[in-house]
Order: structure tokens, then sequence, then C-alpha cells
């Protein structure tokens, strides 16, 4: 008798809860945003959330490597996970800038996009690999 598994490869996982990191990180940045208005410590919290939010950036770049690599699979989630880390890059930079005005709303994008990101994760589905010559 043969027993089904329903356990996700180890890379899916890491996948999964790296995703579900950043999402949450993002979150968390915008409730720190709105801290800045309202209490001393909003700084401090955002500025340290900033950090956390890269790590958690670098780390989804890591898991979808991680991913990617055992199966041979499509690389896009690889070129999603780098371009994500190149807008967290950016909003660091818009930030240390006080610029507002293009800093929240890069922010709302991101958070935008990790969700899409999570949903992916979630769902299981990676890409396949390329049948394609190119």
């Amino acid at each position: 008798m043969t027993r089904a598994t329903t356990t996700a490869p180890s890379g899916l996982t890491l996948l999964r809860t790296a995703a579900a990191l950043q999402t949450l990180t993002l979150f968390l940045q915008a409730a720190t945003a709105g801290m800045l208005l309202t209490s001393s410590r909003g700084y401090l919290m955002h500025d340290i959330g900033s950090k956390v939010m890269y790590a958690a950036a670098l780390l989804y770049v890591l898991a979808t490597i991680l991913a990617w690599r055992p199966g041979g699979g499509s690389p896009r989630p690889i070129l999603h996970s780098t371009g994500f880390l190149v807008l967290a890059s950016v909003q660091v930079v818009l930030g240390v800038a006080h610029m507002p005005s293009l800093h929240v709303p890069l922010g709302v994008l991101m958070f935008g996009l990790s969700l899409l990101a999570l949903r992916r994760a979630l769902s299981g589905h990676l890409p396949a690999p390329s049948t394609t010559g190119a």
C-alpha cells in the first residue's frame, strides 16, 4: 500500500514562508507609517521595519533560487523576486530622501505585488521549465 504525502518540498515551503514574511513586513511598514503621524516611536519602528522588510526581500530572492534549482523549472520567479528587491532598494532611497509623494505609492505597489507573489507561492504551482530552444 502506497501512502500519499501532502507535504510540500522544502524549497516550496521556504518559498511560501519567505513570501508570507515579505508580505507581512510590508503590511507592518504601512502600519508604522501611520504611527509616524501619531507617535514619537513611529520613526524608530518604521526604520527598524524597513531593515526587516529588506531582509525579507533578500530571503525571498534566496527562496526563489532554492525552489527553482532542484526542479529546473522556469527562472521567472527569480527575476520577479530580484525585481522586487530593486523596488525595495528604491523604496529605501526614497524614504531616506524624505520623498513621501513617491515613497508611499511605491509602498502600496510593493504590497500589492507581494500579495500576488504570496498567492502564487501558496498555489504551489511553480512555472514549468521552458520548452523553447531560446
